[in-house]
């Protein structure tokens, strides 16, 4: 592919706990155009020291870039570019303008967005709720339980459905899957305490699907044959490129309303 062919695509990034990670995507498939990179997240993961880290990705994926967009993931949830919470990465995020340090750093328009709602939008463009009508609530299941609310393709951003209170609990203190491992819960075990946490959410809702996502959705069909629910749940299907593609996705639709 001549490096002309390839001028503005839209880059997605996505910040987390461990790993750094971008990719260029190629937006008509849902699917990367080039080999991603991942760089360690700083020790001490402040604003200034991730930027740092971001800029060395858009770097590496100069000459595909083109003055396209750029998406970003942050665990946290964000508000008109300003970081509101801070899961896994340093406090010093909290309540920080981080869209407009971002382009100033970058030299392109950045969305900055929560990493569950962006794997949610990948979902439901190229993965496992393509083209489906109305509610969809996608979770993700990992350290805690992140979630995204799409209705009719349109993601409502920010939705903490992971902090439900249910029976007097954190919902994702009993049910996001490091929970599982930590109290050596069997499947069936931990199926109970998820069917305890969807038929809620379900009640609240009345979704047209579930869409389940983080590391644990690979073994999806040994626990979600288990759960009873009016809902249809099927597993998440872009698994660790949904953030960098939902992520790429909310940046040029964001580039296009801006400069339209």
């Amino acid at each position: 592919m001549s490096k002309h062919a390839k001028q503005g695509l839209p880059l997605g990034i996505d910040v987390g706990g461990s790993g750094i990670k971008g990719a260029p995507v190629d937006l008509s498939q849902g699917a990367f155009a080039s080999k991603r990179l991942r760089i360690d997240t700083p020790a001490v993961s402040t604003p200034e020291a991730v930027a740092d880290v971001i800029n060395q990705v858009v770097e590496h994926f100069e000459d595909v870039r083109g003055d396209s967009p750029i998406g970003v993931t942050i665990p946290g949830v964000v508000t008109h570019g300003v970081v509101r919470s801070a899961a896994n990465i340093d406090k010093s995020w909290l309540d920080f303008d981080a869209e407009p340090m971002l382009e100033a750093k970058l030299g392109h328009d950045i969305v900055l967005v929560n990493d569950a709602d962006a794997a949610g939008v990948a979902e439901i463009h190229y993965g496992a709720a393509k083209g489906q009508k109305g509610l969809v609530v996608m979770t993700t299941l990992g350290t805690g339980i992140g979630s995204a609310l799409i209705y009719d393709g349109k993601l409502i951003p920010n939705s903490e459905l992971g902090h439900l209170e249910i029976d007097g609990f954190d919902a994702e203190t009993r049910a996001a899957s490091s929970v599982k491992d930590k109290e050596g819960l069997s499947y069936p075990e931990w199926a109970e305490r998820l069917q305890r946490y969807y038929s809620h959410v379900e009640a609240l809702l009345w979704p047209e699907l579930f869409v389940v996502g983080g590391g644990v959705s690979k073994d999806a069909d040994q626990f979600l044959p288990l759960l009873r629910l009016k809902t249809p749940i099927v597993p998440a299907t872009l698994q660790n490129k949904a953030g960098i593609i939902g992520a790429a996705h909310l940046a040029q639709e964001e580039h296009e309303r801006r400069h339209h």
